[in-house]
């Protein structure tokens, strides 16, 4: 920052959904709601100030509520979406469905949209939103695609080169490629209503959509967090909330 330039203040405040289920943490097993600390510094390093956001019971002027609170919202990684919700049948290799975070985070979704919050969605995220605005998933990408490199398993991150569409908002923000890390065996499928594709692989799967237009609404199949080295989705999520905070105030 410059002599000449103001101080920015504090951050906007970013909500990041999280887990809900039994967790162990010394003597305790108990139901709890966590989310892995690299999601909360990809936040914090971007300049945002990161608040949690756990599944609990929702309705529509709850969901105002919470996202009135925010100034941007990441809807994390975590177990497929329940496929009924998009009129399929469950594969045998899909999770059993987690439906008080399904119903949360549509919920908190649909009135980001609503009110023209930013949104980043990561892993789920992407798929939250496909679905979300009537698209389907590929419930198990090895019967598509032939082979199992999007999730190794063991909790090991593959690594996969995306390359980017011209003119979309990711590739303003990363360029014409970029390095992903991947764990999904899940993808989108049909595409949901008002979203494009803005990045694919090389199996041409598709890796990330977005929103085009003036909204800041982008999900990518990947987990940035994962490479905090390269903090561009963080940062463009951030300022993005920033500008929507100063309008809000204004």
């Amino acid at each position: 920052m410059s002599a000449s330039e103001p101080p920015r203040g504090p951050g906007p405040v970013i909500g990041l959904t999280t887990y809900r289920q039994q967790t162990r943490s010394g003597v305790w097993d108990v139901p709890a709601s966590f989310l892995p600390g690299v999601y909360l510094d990809g936040v914090t390093h971007a300049g945002g100030i990161a608040t949690l956001l756990p599944p609990q019971p929702v309705d529509e002027r709850i969901a105002g509520r919470v996202i009135d609170a925010i100034d941007g919202l990441i809807i994390t990684g975590g177990r497929d979406v329940d496929p009924a919700v998009y009129g399929h049948d469950p594969h045998p290799s899909t999770d059993d469905p987690a439906r008080d975070r399904d119903e949360w985070e549509f919920a908190l979704l649909n009135a980001a949209l609503v009110q023209h919050i930013p949104v980043l969605g990561i892993c789920r995220g992407a798929q939250v939103l496909n679905v979300a605005l009537g698209g389907t998933l590929h419930q198990h990408l090895p019967d598509v695609v032939g082979h199992s490199d999007h999730q190794l398993g063991s909790a090991v991150f593959s690594t996969s080169a995306v390359a980017t569409v011209a003119g979309t908002r990711l590739a303003a923000l990363v360029g014409e490629s970029t390095t992903a890390r991947c764990y999904h065996h899940q993808a989108i499928d049909r595409l949901g209503e008002g979203l494009v594709v803005s990045a694919t692989d090389r199996d041409e799967v598709i890796e990330a959509i977005e929103i085009p237009g003036r909204d800041f609404v982008l999900a990518v199949q990947w987990h940035p967090e994962e490479n905090l080295d390269d903090l561009r989705l963080f940062a463009g999520l951030v300022e993005a909330a920033r500008t929507y905070a100063q309008q809000k105030a204004s």
